[in-house]
């Protein structure tokens, strides 16, 4: 699961607050260990997921850079491309 997490800060354009969400539901799952929690446990499940979302976006606001921001087509390429040779 973890592997799958990727880096959402200084891009352009930024990371969605969707994007933030899921890497926030992918992070409770991981911890807790399960992908679909128990009715009793689905409100603490979502609010973990809304905590820590709030979080992160909350970190990437505030983070600052003097690199240029990255350009996403460029980085999803890059990743393809080391993927087809380590695969291949």
């Amino acid at each position: 699961m973890c592997r799958n997490i990727k880096t959402l800060f200084n891009f352009d354009p930024p990371a969605t607050n969707d994007e933030v969400r899921d890497a926030a539901l992918q992070f409770v799952r991981k911890l807790s260990g399960t992908t679909r929690p128990s009715k009793q446990n689905q409100h603490a499940f979502d609010h973990a997921v809304e905590a820590i979302a709030a979080s992160a976006r909350e970190l990437l606001d505030s983070l600052e850079t003097t690199q240029h921001p990255r350009n996403r087509e460029e980085v999803a390429a890059k990743a393809k491309a080391k993927s087809a040779l380590r695969f291949a």
